[in-house]
């Protein structure tokens, strides 16, 4: 079986999609980071391996913070930011789309879709009160798992209110609700209520944001944020199926694409070399110049596969003796 397989690695989560020629999922992985991007590479190909033996990878798109770590050790045909793998995934999902909202770990982001073609998006990666972290910080206050979040949210008579602006405000007014007696679920409701506003009122200010409208990330799975963005937009909010790893549904398409434009063999090394492999990563400042650029390597046993992280470009566009000397 031919297939291609999407990686988006980011800061909290890594996922993973292996889709067919028809771009049609057909299994995924999401799993945690945990601060080490080559270990959840490595664990995110042997599940897929397991699940899919002997699958002959056609191409590979990689996304996410970690995509140039990921595309190095993988051998990536395209490696693409994160905007506009979320968007191609969205049109793929549904082609009238013409906003996008996509909430995760550590950032959040709005792009605007006009017949197909991304015309402006904005980023957030400043507040943890507009992100995924937010909630499970709170989740984790309130002692309750955050899985049950959503549904807790969507039991409330009446939802507290909760200044969002600002992570530790959000943090002291909850504990402020609590010790005045409010209900659990009002205070959970107040919490989505209050990313959803900091979302529109930061991320989203100034944005024309029509329908249809699609909510993507692992927040998404929140029913209670679902809800929350629904009453302050006034319209509905479409989470697709695949939800929690469109950047990686993203990738996988345009590896797809990639792979059939130059009509040539993927760069893919291989499962093999991946998952027997020993990667290391490691960083440096360079003392080639004044900018003095903290520069990343990494390596595969002892050879090094990859630099990056240089401004002038200088590791990144030569492996040679000389410039290994100077690390």
């Amino acid at each position: 079986m031919e297939l291609y397989l999407g990686v988006d690695i980011g800061s909290v989560s890594s996922n993973f999609v292996l889709s067919n020629g028809q771009g049609e999922v057909l299994a995924s992985v999401y799993l945690r980071t945990m601060g080490n991007p080559v270990q959840a590479v490595r664990d995110g190909l042997a599940r897929l391996a397991k699940e899919f033996p002997g699958t002959r990878v056609k191409g590979v798109g990689t996304t996410g913070s970690g995509r140039q770590l990921a595309a190095t050790m993988l051998g990536a045909d395209v490696v693409k930011n994160e905007i506009t793998c979320h968007a191609i995934a969205a049109y793929q999902y549904n082609p009238e789309v013409r906003t996008v909202i996509e909430i995760g770990g550590q950032d959040s982001k709005i792009i605007i879709i006009r017949d197909g073609i991304v015309v402006d998006f904005a980023m957030n990666t400043v507040c943890a009160a507009g992100t995924g972290s937010f909630l499970d910080q709170q989740a984790a206050r309130l002692n309750i798992p955050i899985q049950e979040f959503g549904q807790k949210a969507l039991a409330a008579r009446q939802s507290a209110r909760i200044a969002g602006r600002c992570g530790v405000f959000a943090e002291s007014d909850m504990i402020h609700k609590q010790q005045m007696g409010y209900p659990v679920e009002d205070i959970i409701a107040g919490l989505c209520e209050a990313l959803a506003r900091n979302f529109l009122n930061n991320v989203g200010k100034g944005k024309d944001i029509q329908e249809p409208v699609m909510f993507q990330g692992g927040v998404a799975a929140n029913v209670g944020l679902k809800q929350a963005f629904e009453k302050l937009l006034g319209k509905p909010v479409i989470v697709p199926q695949y939800h929690s790893v469109m950047g990686a549904v993203g990738a996988a398409l345009l590896a797809r694409e990639t792979v059939a434009e130059k009509g040539r063999p993927t760069n893919f090394k291989g499962m093999d070399y991946v998952l027997d492999g020993h990667f290391t990563t490691r960083s440096f400042e360079c003392q080639g110049c004044p900018n003095l650029c903290e520069v990343v390597s990494i390596k595969r046993g002892g050879e090094v596969l990859a630099y990056w992280g240089d401004r002038c470009r200088r590791w990144e566009t030569s492996l040679s003796s000389d410039c290994r000397a100077l690390a």
